[in-house]
């Protein structure tokens, strides 16, 4: 990957510092910024007290002070190490809890973010990079969302003792105070370039990172468990992980080498800043200008200052690389969203409104396709009118599904919902007007009656019931010992139940029925059952859709031939349009199509031109 030398993060570092403060006070734990100044003003007390500590004894022994007095100076430094130590133990123990509250709370907001935005989003693999990257961020507290705390704390630290010691010392030595800064921001610069190396770089490992996820998540997939196992893949597999894991392995190697530069070179600078400062309070020593007390005061100052003048500019420097990583979770947060939501036009759902889609010169192409996948699509589909969407595998059926249902915005083109462009409308509004079964459906790991209701509040027991009745489900529920309480997805419940194929579809159905939606689209939800038991599901469908506006998806011709109308895709475009009767007398590429499937629904082969179709009846 090519150095991007000019790239720069959208979010200042101090921007970053005041997004995680306003993420404080609007999660009501601002507490967090009160333990984080109270930690700092507590560490600078304590520190205070160590430096004055032993100056302080030497010079009552120089005035030859009463015993009495003597202890009652080391008591009273004593005293308040103490109560300093305890309050630092106390304010330490109780930051960790609101820390880690908003680190959670960012996280929330990363899967809020991941659950609602705009569907196309997901085909973008910078906001993908930039997803991964986020997830990465909120893992524990030693990530920036939780670690940039600590670093403020002790900047704010840090900073408080710079002030008070340049006080100190300004009447010390000009010179003295010269070395100490100038290395010190030498080697804030250094650290600060070396920071945003690794910035430059983020993509490359976020798609590295996505790659092995992929594959440690494939693995572990029972469907991939199955194929990996009957197919003989387990060496592909294994060797496709070995070179993503060389290439993470490099990388980690060159950012290492990076890092150990940076330590070196700040090694370097520290020796010198300290060599050069001593150097300079033995010469004063010896010149008798400063006593025993004094020197011992300035020389554990001059420790102490040059540690609060490298602790700025190395919490400057990680705080910086802190805040490249909270600037890409901020761009992941505002990634730009295509579609409308709130801001869109309300549309209110109702079932028992019949309602028009029409495709308007639609083109779709995908991210970084070479042509489009459809093109110049025009189609009207009727309120309550029953249509089959038909075609090879990668004719474009599953994306014109995605159009219809608002998943994805046209490349060119219009899609209106009773001759309004769907991009006026709250996006989430138009959604709830359809319900949809797609080839890849999920079952949550919940209840059967939450699967259904796809809500766990609220649930309409009743009408839960009616629509597994319906559905044809009922008897299977009844069978289980906890019926509707039954878990599904044994990944999550160990003594979850597995439903059978017909078994799913079946509750898919009941889902659908139970949203009660005007648009109904069914995506080759039953490709993966036999002809004879995917025409049944599709008459249920058919017989429960009660005049609901219908689209049909299947590679089956025979199961949609109850349709109004049947489009066949080819070409990227829409090739032929009619009955299923129309279009077989046409003698186009339909019903070459229905003449090549009808061979392999015979059942038996003596029984010439048998087809099953819905319903059980023959062609």
């Amino acid at each position: 990957m090519k150095k991007k030398e000019s790239e720069k993060p959208r979010y200042s570092m101090w921007r970053c510092c005041a997004w995680m403060t306003g993420l404080a006070w609007r999660k009501k734990e601002k507490k967090v910024l009160v333990l984080c100044l109270l930690q700092a003003a507590l560490a600078v007390a304590s520190n205070l007290v160590n430096l004055y500590l032993a100056p302080s004894i030497l010079s009552a022994v120089e005035r030859r002070v009463s015993f009495g007095q003597l202890l009652t100076v080391i008591i009273s430094f004593v005293g308040m190490l103490l109560v300093c130590s305890a309050a630092s133990a106390y304010v330490d123990t109780n930051t960790l809890y609101g820390r880690c509250t908003l680190r959670i709370a960012i996280l929330g907001d990363i899967n809020q973010k991941c659950n609602t935005t705009s569907y196309s989003n997901l085909m973008e693999s910078k906001f993908l990079k930039l997803r991964g990257i986020a997830r990465k961020c909120t893992q524990n507290g030693q990530e920036a969302t939780e670690a940039v705390w600590e670093t403020l704390s002790g900047f704010l630290r840090d900073l408080a003792g710079f002030v008070i010691y340049v006080c100190l010392l300004a009447t010390l030595n000009v010179w003295f105070m010269a070395v100490i800064v100038i290395t010190a921001l030498t080697g804030y610069f250094v650290n600060r370039r070396l920071s945003a190396y690794e910035y430059r770089y983020r993509e490359e490992r976020g798609d590295l990172e996505n790659c092995i996820w992929y594959e440690v998540r494939g693995g572990k997939k029972l469907k991939s468990a199955k194929e990996i196992r009957i197919f003989g893949l387990k060496p592909w597999f294994d060797e496709i992980t070995e070179k993503a894991m060389d290439a993470y392995t490099a990388y980690s190697r060159r950012m290492g080498n990076v890092a150990i530069w940076g330590k070196i070179l700040d090694l370097t600078l520290t020796f010198l800043r300290n060599g050069l400062a001593y150097w300079i309070l033995v010469r004063l020593v010896l010149a008798g200008q400063l006593s025993a007390a004094e020197f011992l005061l300035y020389f554990s100052a001059a420790g102490n200052f040059s540690g609060w003048v490298n602790g700025i500019l190395k919490r400057m420097s990680r705080l910086y690389s802190q805040c490249l990583v909270l600037s890409s979770v901020r761009e992941f947060l505002e990634y730009p969203e295509p579609f409308r939501f709130e801001d869109g036009a309300h549309l209110e759902p109702s079932s028992d409104v019949g309602h028009a889609l029409q495709l308007d010169h639609v083109s779709y192409r995908y991210p970084g396709a070479q042509e489009d996948t459809l093109s110049d699509i025009c189609l009207t589909i009727r309120p309550g009118e029953k249509i089959a969407v038909v075609g090879k595998n990668g004719a474009g059926k599953t994306t014109l599904v995605k159009l219809l249902c608002g998943l994805f915005d046209p490349t060119k083109g219009r899609v209106l919902l009773d001759s309004v462009d769907i991009r006026t409308y709250n996006r989430r509004d138009y959604y709830a007007m359809i319900t949809a079964v797609f080839q890849d459906f999920s079952l949550l790991p919940a209840t059967i009656a939450t699967n259904v209701a796809q809500t766990e509040e609220g649930q309409e027991r009743s009408r839960v019931e009616e629509c597994v009745k319906k559905a044809g489900l009922d008897e299977k529920i009844d069978s289980l010992k906890d019926g509707f309480e039954t878990y599904l997805n044994r990944q999550v419940y160990e003594d979850g139940t597995k439903l059978s194929g017909g078994e799913t579809q079946k509750l898919m159905l009941a889902r659908a029925l139970y949203k009660n939606a005007s648009i109904f689209i069914l995506d080759e939800p039953t490709a993966a059952l036999d002809p004879i038991a995917e025409a049944d599901m599709y008459n249920k469908y058919d017989q429960l859709s009660g005049g609901r506006t219908c689209i049909y998806i299947s590679h089956r011709l025979a199961s949609t031939r109850f349709c109004d109308r049947v489009i066949l895709l080819s070409g990227h475009r829409i090739a032929e349009e009619g009955t299923h009767e129309e279009l077989v007398k046409l003698g186009g590429e339909y019903a070459e199509l229905f003449a090549l499937q009808s061979r392999y629904y015979r059942e038996t082969p003596d029984d010439q031109g048998k087809l099953y179709s819905i319903g059980g009846a023959n062609a």
